[in-house]
């Protein structure tokens, strides 16, 4: 009985998840839109505009349906320690027809802040946050800024053995897929460019063919467990032929689909702009 009572209660709370396939159209190709389930990496340099792209999906997310946004609670976990609620606030004023004091507070009520120095941390935090999902119907996407930032730490902790330097980062993406796939999420996560590829095995590392135009440099080095999970792949890189600093490039790459898309963006006061 109290099993029944129990599912029933995750059932109603997963029908309260909303659609987000009007979350950013541009970011995906046709069709493409991301779905509760899905998981998309964010991965390029430092400097390209990720961070930047996260608090643009937070605006979209937290604003009210009247002015526009969806009106959905989002999580973000912070292991960089960039994140800067100054800048989200200057985003969301920009964006709103009447940024009151009160309505920014709406705003940020929608949005869950957890910051994490270790990939154990991160990994307890990450056991913490399930109940929070299963109270909250309208918190359906999670923010991770970024799964790469203990790399070099697990590396040099787990000596010469590769199990011990993936360990936790392992137990995290099986965790993170668990909370996904249960609870309907759609989980946004960047990685940043760590490794180069070389030139004889530059297309062996990607599951799709991209254009050479794009020159997207990309080696995966992240576990087995992260890389097989991941449904979108978007690559930032800064535009080189630009006189604006502030201008990028992402290519949206489908992994399911085998669809891509590239656009370009740039970073104003307001935010992202398309």
């Amino acid at each position: 009985m109290e099993g029944t009572l129990k599912m029933s209660m995750l059932l109603a709370r997963l029908e309260g998840r909303s659609s987000l396939k009007n979350l950013e159209p541009y970011l995906f190709a046709e069709e493409g839109s991301p779905v509760h389930g899905d998981v998309i990496e964010f991965h390029g340099p430092e400097g390209t505009g990720k961070t930047e792209m996260l608090y643009h999906l937070i605006a979209r997310c937290v604003i009210p349906k009247a002015e526009g946004g969806l009106e959905v609670e989002v999580m973000f976990v912070d292991t960089d320690y960039h994140f800067d609620m100054l800048r989200l606030v200057t985003v969301l004023e920009s964006r709103l027809a009447q940024g009151t004091e009160e309505t920014i507070k709406q705003c940020l009520g929608r949005l869950f802040l957890v910051s994490c120095n270790s990939s154990t941390q991160l990994l307890l935090t990450l056991y913490s946050l399930e109940n929070l999902f299963c109270a909250h119907p309208s918190l359906c996407v999670l923010l991770l800024d970024s799964l790469s930032a203990f790399y070099w730490i697990d590396r040099s902790n787990g000596g010469e053995s590769l199990t011990l330097q993936e360990m936790n980062l392992k137990k995290c993406a099986n965790f993170l897929e668990k909370l996904v796939t249960q609870h309907h999420l759609i989980l946004f996560a960047t990685t940043q460019t760590l490794m180069q590829k070389s030139a004889s095995s530059a297309e062996s590392f990607l599951p799709l063919k991209i254009p050479h135009e794009t020159d997207t440099d990309y080696r995966p080095y992240l576990c087995k467990s992260w890389q097989q999970m991941v449904t979108h792949r978007i690559f930032f890189s800064k535009q080189c032929n630009s006189g604006n600093s502030k201008g990028f490039t992402v290519v949206s790459c489908h992994l399911k689909r085998n669809q891509i898309v590239k656009r370009s963006f740039s970073v104003a006061e307001c935010g992202v702009q398309f």
